[in-house]
């Protein structure tokens, strides 16, 4: 949706006034070299390419790193923009937020075989017996969410029922933050993601993921849109899956309450900029 262009844009009014801004990235795959193409990796930001694809990782590894960031830019008296789609790692990277465990090992592959197997309507059913509160905030459709979920519950933990005090979270922010969201038409938005993924196939993203494949990608890299989808030659289903994704950071900007939410449709990101420059003191 133009995010990282805005915050490029952002950042140079910045240094026309004369600051020295730093880009950190919130993106939980733009952290795998390789996979730069496929997650519109941001080319000079922090906390991007720096692990192999064949690595796992998780947002509370992304939190301590994303605060030595934000905490050593603001220390040298500079100003961080924190730009992405990942909703949990923009609570990571500006919270001190309270991560679950890790499952222990061998209990996600478990509770994946019983989805390859049962489908997600039966898991979604099983969740629902056990945890109805968290089983309503959960749709059968998120598969991901929804093993999480039944992992929690193997571990003796409770599946939060609306994503953890969601409303509340701006009120443990680390450092003072004006938080700034992008909305689009929806007709439109579908269009932009059309073309994104033309874009990206053209440009070499199905040879990227070939090439991690061979390489023995992580589990985690492997959760990278289209991934899947490119290594069967699907483009359609990447565009869904990028639809899908686009909803989801929907739902996850109006949870996270931004003060400034602007309407990206038809706009340069030069103009856009000038809006988030009227939020910065």
């Amino acid at each position: 949706m133009g995010k990282t262009a805005v915050a490029d844009a952002v950042a140079t009014l910045l240094r026309e006034r004369g600051e020295d801004p730093v880009t950190i990235s919130c993106d939980a795959l733009q952290v795998y070299r390789g996979l730069e193409t496929l997650t519109g990796a941001h080319q000079g930001g922090r906390l991007v390419g720096i692990l192999s694809v064949t690595d796992t990782f998780s947002a509370g590894e992304y939190a301590a790193r994303a605060h030595a960031e934000i905490d050593s830019a603001l220390e040298a008296g500079r100003r961080p923009i924190v730009v992405g789609g990942t909703g949990l790692y923009l609570q990571a990277a500006l919270t001190d937020l309270q991560l679950r465990p890790p499952p222990p090992e061998g209990l996600r592959e478990s509770i994946e075989s019983r989805l390859a197997t049962e489908g997600a309507e039966a898991l979604h059913a099983d969740l629902a017996e056990r945890a109805p509160e968290a089983a309503a905030a959960v749709p059968a459709t998120d598969r991901t969410r929804l093993v999480r979920s039944l992992e929690l519950l193997e571990m003796g933990e409770e599946p939060a029922p609306t994503g953890a005090d969601s409303r509340l979270w701006t009120a443990r922010l680390r450092h003072p933050t004006a938080l700034c969201g992008l909305t689009m038409d929806r007709d439109e938005l579908y269009r932009a993601i059309d073309e994104r993924v033309e874009a990206m196939v053209a440009a070499g993203a199905a040879e990227e993921v070939r090439a991690a494949d061979a390489e023995g990608a992580s589990h985690t890299a492997r959760a990278a849109v289209g991934f899947d989808e490119l290594l069967r030659g699907d483009h359609e289903g990447m565009a869904r899956a990028t639809r899908r994704l686009a909803k989801r950071q929907l739902t996850w900007m109006r949870r996270l309450a931004p003060e400034l939410v602007l309407d990206a449709a038809g706009r340069e990101p030069a103009d856009l900029a000038r809006e988030v420059m009227l939020r910065l003191s």
